[in-house]
Parts: C-alpha cells; sequence; structure tokens
C-alpha cells in the first residue's frame, strides 16, 4: 500500500502502567493496518505487548456500550443522554437528601489513572459527591506503597523507582515486570533493560513463591511463603545494620530501627518464611557490596498482612545501604509536570474518619474497600444506600465477590461509568458509557512521576467521537452540573469555567508553565514526545516532611515490628492448618485486571485459568494434572481444572485475578468462552494489612481436594 493511502499517526497505549508509544498506519478508510511499538519513543524504545493490539478489539467492540443504557421493567433500554444524567442526579439527590451525603458510596477502578480526563473533572465530580464512602483499587493493590511513602517523605506520590539503566543489583520482591513490565514503576521493555543489565555485568535477584516469568530470567530465585516476606526483609536489614549505615545526613533514627530489628535474625526468618538463612546473609551482603543496588516490592508484598511494614523495610534497606536517591540506586523522577510538587495530588493523611462499621482508617480521602459490602448491609445512620461506580469491577477485583454482588443488588440505587456491562455494572440502574482509548486524547499524570525516564509524551485520540458518543469528562462535567442544578446550587463564575474547561485546555496550561517548558501543540508534533533525560538526585530538597529530613523510626510501624517481635518470640504467629495450602495471584501478560477478556486477539491460545499446584501437594491430596478440583476458603467454594508445575512453592497455589465471568445476566459474549472462576471468592474482607487496612490477598489459607469428594 503506497504513502498516499496511508497515514502514521503516534500515540499511546492506555491499557496499563508502561504506558508505550505506538506507531500505527491508518488506511484512507480508517483502517488500522499496522501497529508497532514506536522506535524512537524515549522511554519505550520500541517496545509493543500484546496488550496493545487489543486496543482495535477494544475499539471495534460490538459488546462496547456507545449509548448510555437504563433498565426499565428487567431489560436494558438506550436512553437519551440528557435523560441519563438528569435520572441520575436526580436519584442521587433525593438518597442523599433522604439519608445524608455518606448514604451515597463511589468505587474508582483503575483505568481512571490511565485517563486524563477522569483526572480532572472526574475527580471534581467525586469531590463534588461531598460523600465520605469513597474507595478504590487502590486498597486491593497498592496503598502499602503510597501510606509509606507518606510517612518517610511526607508525600504519598514520592514514590522511588528502580533505576533499572544503571544499577548493578536488581532485587525484586512480589514482583513480575517481564509479564507486567512494571508496577508502581513504569518500566516498558523491562526485557529488554534486563538484558542490557545482564550485558554490563549487572544481577537480577527475585524473591517470590511462584517462579513467575521473572524469576526464569533472574540470576537467583528464592521461593517464599505468602504472607511472610517481611521476616527476610527485617532479617536483611538486620544483616546490614550489624555492618553499619550509610544513610544520607538527612536521615534521623537509624539507632531505634537497629534496636527494634534486633530479633529478626536470619534462622529466625528461615523458621517462619521458608527462605535460607544463608541465602538472606548472602543477598544482604551483595547489596552491601554492590557499587549500585536497588530494591522494590510490588504486589505480591503489598497484598498480604505486613505490607506496610514490608513496604517500609524495602525503603529502610536502599536507605541504609545509601542507594536512595543515587543513580542505579531508587530515584525520584523529575516529571515535566510535576503533579506532586504542583498540588494536583494530595499529600495524603491516615485515619481523619473511619469506616461506619469496623472502624477501618481512611487514607487519602478514601476507605479501605474491604469494608464497602458491610457498608451496604448494615442498617444505621451513614449506611450506604446507592452507588455510582467509575470505571471499576469490585466484584471481580475485591474480597469476597460474589456477596458483594448480592449487597449491591439491595441498593436503593446504582449508577456506573462505564462501556461495559460486567459483573457489577449489571446491578445498576443506568450506565453512563464514556469513548474508548482510541477516541480520546491523553498525557499521563501519573505514570511519568513511576516512569524510569524523565519524559512527556501526548497522545492524540486516533478516531473522532461519535454525535452520540461523550467523553469521561464531559459525562463527569454534566452530571456535577445537574446534581448542582438539583442542589439549587448552580455553578457560575470560575467554578463554571474550571468544569467547562477541556482536559486538553488544562493540560496545555500546565505544559507551559512546567519544566522544560513546552505545550500540547509541540508535543503533538514531535512523535514520541521530548526526552527530559534520566533521574537525577533531588533529596532532600523534593521531601514534603516540615523539616526535610526523613525519620525512619516511624512510631507507627516500629509499634508493629514490636508486635510481630513479641509474637516470634511467644510463638505465636500465625501459620496454616496442615490440610491448608496458601493461596496467591497470579498475572498474565494478556490480562489486563478484571477487563480485557472481551478482546480477541488475547483470549486465544493456551487456556490460562489454572490452579497452579506443586506435583508433591497434589499426590498427598490424590490429584491429578489437567483435573477439576474443588478450592474452598472461610469464604468461599470454587470448582477449576488443576495444573501441576514445580514453579510452584510447596504448599502454594495460585489462581489469576479477574477471572470468572459466567454469571446470569453478564453480556460479555467472547468473555464467557474465557474459562475460569474469580479468586475473589475466595478471599476475605475480614482480612485486612495491619497499618492501613489494605485487602489481604496473598496467603490466602485454602483447602484443595478433587472436585465431587466431600471437604471436611
Amino acid at each position: 500500500m503506497g504513502d498516499d493511502a496511508t497515514k502514521t499517526r503516534y500515540i499511546q497505549c492506555v491499557l496499563c502502567e508502561a504506558s508505550c508509544g505506538l506507531q500505527v498506519q491508518l488506511a484512507a478508510d480508517g483502517e488500522i493496518v499496522d501497529m508497532r511499538g514506536h522506535a524512537e519513543d524515549p522511554l519505550s524504545r520500541g517496545h509493543i505487548c500484546p496488550k496493545a493490539f487489543a486496543l482495535k478489539d477494544l475499539h471495534e467492540d460490538p459488546d462496547r456500550l456507545r449509548r448510555p443504557v437504563r433498565k426499565i421493567d428487567g431489560q436494558w433500554v438506550e436512553v437519551s443522554w440528557q435523560e441519563a444524567i438528569e435520572y441520575v442526579a436526580r436519584r442521587i439527590h433525593e438518597i442523599q437528601t433522604a439519608h445524608g451525603q455518606n448514604a451515597l458510596g463511589v468505587y474508582l477502578g483503575n483505568p481512571n489513572v490511565h485517563s486524563l480526563g477522569a483526572l480532572t473533572q472526574g475527580l471534581q465530580l467525586v469531590r463534588s459527591l461531598k460523600t465520605r464512602n469513597v474507595f478504590s483499587a487502590t486498597s486491593v493493590d497498592q496503598l502499602p506503597h503510597q501510606v509509606t511513602s507518606w510517612g518517610l517523605y511526607g508525600h504519598q506520590f514520592l514514590l522511588p523507582v528502580p533505576d533499572i539503566d544503571r544499577t548493578d543489583l536488581l532485587v525484586l520482591i512480589g514482583h513480575n515486570p517481564m509479564a507486567s513490565n512494571g508496577s508502581m514503576w513504569t518500566v516498558p521493555a523491562f526485557p529488554q533493560r534486563r538484558r542490557e543489565l545482564a550485558a554490563r555485568g549487572g544481577r537480577l535477584v527475585v524473591i517470590d513463591p511462584r517462579r513467575t516469568e521473572t524469576a526464569k530470567v533472574a540470576d537467583q530465585h528464592h521461593f517464599i511463603r505468602p504472607g511472610t516476606d517481611v521476616y527476610a526483609l527485617l532479617a536483611i536489614l538486620r544483616t546490614l545494620l550489624s555492618r553499619g549505615s550509610r544513610a544520607a545526613a538527612y536521615v534521623d533514627g537509624i539507632e531505634e530501627v537497629r534496636a527494634a530489628v534486633e530479633p529478626f535474625t536470619p534462622e529466625v526468618a528461615e523458621s517462619l518464611s521458608g527462605m535460607p538463612a544463608r541465602a538472606i546473609i548472602d543477598l544482604a551482603d551483595a547489596l552491601w557490596s554492590a557499587e549500585r543496588a536497588a530494591v522494590h516490592g510490588r504486589m505480591g508484598l503489598s497484598t498480604q498482612a505486613f505490607g506496610v511494614i514490608g513496604q517500609w523495610a524495602v525503603q529502610l534497606i536502599n536507605i541504609v545501604t545509601g542507594n536512595l536517591d543515587r543513580e542505579g540506586g531508587t530515584m525520584l523522577s523529575a516529571p515535566v509536570i510535576d503533579s506532586v510538587a504542583r498540588g494536583l495530588i494530595g499529600k495524603g493523611h491516615l485515619g481523619a474518619w473511619s469506616s461506619r462499621v469496623r472502624g477501618l482508617p481512611a487514607f487519602g480521602g478514601e476507605l479501605p474497600v474491604a469494608a464497602l459490602r458491610e457498608e451496604i448491609e448494615t442498617p444505621g445512620e451513614g449506611q450506604i444506600r446507592a452507588m455510582l461506580t467509575i470505571a471499576g469491577n469490585p466484584v471481580s477485583s475485591t474480597p469476597a465477590g460474589q456477596r458483594l454482588g448480592d449487597a449491591l443488588a439491595g441498593l436503593e440505587f446504582m449508577a456506573a461509568i462505564d462501556f461495559y456491562i460486567n459483573e457489577t455494572t449489571r446491578y445498576a440502574e443506568v450506565i453512563l458509557p464514556p469513548t474508548g482509548p482510541l477516541e480520546r486524547d491523553h498525557y499521563d499524570l501519573i505514570f511519568h512521576i513511576l516512569a524510569v525516564r524523565n519524559t512527556a509524551r501526548f497522545s492524540e485520540a486516533l478516531y473522532p467521537k461519535s454525535e452520540e458518543q461523550r467523553h469521561d469528562w464531559e459525562i463527569a462535567r454534566d452530571l456535577n452540573l445537574a446534581l448542582r442544578k438539583e442542589r439549587g446550587q448552580p455553578a457560575e463564575g470560575e467554578d463554571l469555567l474550571r468544569l467547562q474547561t477541556s482536559p486538553r485546555q488544562q493540560l496545555d496550561f500546565l505544559l507551559q508553565t512546567g519544566s522544560p517548558r513546552t505545550s500540547v501543540r509541540e508535543l503533538a508534533e514531535t512523535p514520541g514526545g521530548i526526552d527530559a533525560g534520566p533521574h537525577v538526585p533531588q533529596l532532600p530538597e523534593r521531601l514534603f516532611t516540615q523539616d526535610k529530613r526523613v525519620d525512619v523510626a516511624w512510631p507507627l510501624v516500629l509499634e508493629q515490628v514490636a508486635e510481630l517481635a513479641e509474637q516470634v518470640r511467644s510463638g505465636q504467629v500465625w501459620q496454616p492448618r496442615e490440610d491448608e495450602l496458601l493461596l496467591i495471584g497470579r498475572r498474565h501478560q494478556r490480562d489486563n485486571n478484571s477487563w480485557m477478556h472481551n478482546a480477541p486477539s488475547l483470549i486465544r491460545g493456551r487456556p490460562r485459568h489454572h490452579l497452579l499446584m506443586h506435583p508433591t501437594d497434589a499426590r498427598a491430596r490424590g490429584i491429578e494434572d489437567c483435573a477439576l478440583v474443588t478450592v474452598t476458603s472461610e469464604v468461599g467454594k470454587v470448582e477449576v481444572d488443576v495444573a501441576l508445575s514445580e514453579d510452584m512453592m510447596p504448599g502454594v497455589v495460585s489462581l489469576p485475578h479477574g477471572y470468572g465471568h459466567d454469571q446470569d445476566g453478564v453480556r460479555l459474549s467472547r468473555a464467557r468462552q474465557l474459562p475460569g472462576v474469580s479468586i475473589n471468592d475466595l478471599t476475605d474482607p475480614d482480612r485486612v494489612e495491619s497499618v492501613a487496612a489494605n485487602s489481604v490477598l496473598n496467603g490466602v489459607p485454602v483447602r484443595v481436594a478433587p472436585a465431587g469428594l466431600q471437604d471436611h
């Protein structure tokens, strides 16, 4: 096809944190005829993964909603935007007027941080709802990261990331970037960067209860029992502190930490975690002797009972070895639009209020989602009687999902901003569908903060929206205005101007006042955007603590460490029963949390839904490879096919997250062909992390037996 018949466009993939730059060839009729990684993109450097090809599937998906629907007499009926918006605003206003502002609950899903409009007008909408019952995917994922950064550095998004392009030793805990290309660390082209690490003589060490895709390319992999990482990390920290400390001059509290971790010897850690004492000592020695080293813990570390302590220990290891804010260590980005320094993201706060039923603490304006179901089901003042979900599927992605679905079914009213009818939105009365990723402009306000290199890239919509469609920011704007009208408080003046200013206009202002200064137009005309260079040291100036110092002897964490030490001393550390195995999650490159299972390009190939199990554990239970098994936890039971694998640590089993689409009433035709069950029908909302109440999704005790046998 000649050049006169095609057009080359450069866009960004917004389906995961890697944020890869894409080069797209469009035919004269707009058809995508070729898509590949943009080789000149300074961040992603030509990388592309299978999810990017699903953008076309998503754009063309006949199951994707493009007009509002309302449930009338049990059937979905298309309605006008005006009718849908006005109806949602009226019902929310009626319920909040009758029962108080907190009678409305809000849930925000992960795609919100991948949308510029959701981060502008979308957040304005949430604030305008004036409810304390706000929940999000944060508390089934990265909450311990944010709480730790708030406690140590004064801001929840001062999040140091490994400087992989210059390090000599990279240690990853519960982290699988070969599948994700980074998570709470935007590191596209991780496989290439791993090869470059090896080429310069660097090493990769992985600690994980599964021999993951990343572990398989590591120089060393250490199995560890789920939920016990904290003991190994505290033992590594203790071993390092016995050699000294290279902490920067702005760091206080090292001696208090030294005393606090003294009980956690490598031998104690081995007895509890299964990671050999010799391996713990050797890893500490390697971290101490490496010229440049970086340690990073991810979801496997966060979604367990001691996630904040574990993430604190990771930061302490980097601090004590002198690798925080150091080239080749862990560093802070310097984004062109510095959302942290400019106050676009709040610093965070812990426990300013608590959930009504269980008293779980809010962080940064959100309550832990583990409390959502009980806040709906428990009568009394402040009971949630209506829900608005925005680009989220908590029935699939949060603990005891089926039970949460039952609770949603009993609400007085529910609405969703989403373009799919899924396990959660099926319970809504109205669904307001936004445009898809290829129909909207984009700039990353969040993931530039987490990126391995400082860049700026504007992605212009590949296709215009049709007259019948609305962008997410337009939906949020119109719903906000309709709510104000219902309250008799119409927007005017600067308030109205802010609501009506498009994300592109807001972005242009931020770019023109950023560093280096640029504009939407300049970025749109620069394929791949601009390269602002590698990270540079920024501490202590960038700290948000009042005295510009870091106090590592954080009382909230040291209290928890002392409690752990007492449990160890008294022999009261929790252990699974003899007949129980520990369940962990699993991520695949072709999956994207609880969605993208409608994309033909992603669901083809070998099934990925199996429960992975070590052959030794299977033999002990009379289980054959590929057999159907029953998995039972304290809160639920599922049946699933098993796959035996020596990649699993004995005593541990694994199910992928985001599966289980076969519920009645869910119109996901192709997803129905994808086998699997929801891991969150087994996770327990009563089990939460010790400091911030993040959901415990890893280390869930389960019993596994051949299907059909009586489970005792």
